[in-house]
């Protein structure tokens, strides 16, 4: 076994539509666990088979069309729960957690939002709220506990390619940037900040933007934040663009980080 553990977060934006690049990007940069958001298919038509076949269990929970979250493991994980155990978001399929290779895994695709004035961006303001308990309920901040996935929220100026102009609309608005924060103080480091700290990072290039990925006008709203236990051990974090260059790309590009095995 390596001495090195290696997580990814990649929000696939269809996985049945992704799967050829999914499946030689699995095969290339062997990551230990990814979480994918936005898979985008109900339970009975998930890839298990295709992705057991390049040595990886898959712990997922789907939608049809939309949303969708999954956790890939070469471990066979343990300790599986769906959703925020609450009623009114259970037909939602946006967090999956699980333990694998003593780590506490929670996946995470949150909800866009929309537009500031909506009722959709209380919502999502909302669920990130109820997810703050969800974890404070749950997790204690001396475990290893890793918060993953596609936050849809670009945490400082360094995260947007025009910080002046987008302040204030939704992926970069306070109240978000707020909730973060209690995230913060109860114990998660932001991995990707510990290693990189100037600006120009990004993870998601809008389809709907003109040569977005060329004119480098993207986000970086994929994360992965650890308590502290796991964060010291953290050894590099990168943004794999190429695959956002690939034939059929999703939107987003995945984010990757190292660490010593615990």
């Amino acid at each position: 076994m390596n001495d090195t553990w290696k997580i990814a977060t990649y929000n696939v934006n269809s996985i049945r539509a992704r799967m050829p690049i999914l499946l030689e990007w699995l095969e290339r940069v062997q990551p230990d666990v990814v979480a994918l958001q936005e898979t985008k298919v109900q339970d009975d038509k998930f890839p298990v088979d295709e992705l057991k076949a390049v040595g990886y269990y898959s712990v997922f929970k789907g939608q049809k069309s939309y949303n969708g979250v999954a956790i890939l493991t070469k471990s066979e994980p343990t300790v599986i729960s769906y959703g925020l155990n609450e009623l009114e978001y259970s037909n939602e399929a946006r967090l999956i957690s699980v333990k694998v290779d003593n780590v506490n895994i929670i996946n995470t695709y949150v909800p866009q939002g929309r537009d500031v004035s909506s009722d959709h961006f209380q919502h999502k303001l909302a669920w990130l709220q109820r997810l703050s308990e969800y974890i404070s309920h749950n997790y204690q901040p001396n475990e290893p506990v890793i918060w993953l996935g596609d936050f849809n929220i670009a945490p400082d100026n360094r995260d947007v390619h025009a910080p002046e102009k987008l302040f204030g609309s939704v992926g970069f608005h306070p109240e978000e940037h707020n909730l973060l924060e209690i995230m913060r103080n109860w114990g998660l480091n932001d991995i990707f900040r510990q290693h990189v700290t100037d600006d120009g990072h990004f993870t998601f290039w809008d389809y709907r933007v003109p040569n977005g990925f060329k004119r480098k006008l993207g986000w970086r709203i994929d994360h992965i934040w650890a308590t502290k236990t796991i964060a010291e051990r953290s050894l590099r974090a990168w943004i794999d663009t190429e695959m956002r260059q690939a034939e059929k790309p999703s939107d987003h590009a995945p984010f990757i980080a190292e660490f010593e095995r615990m």
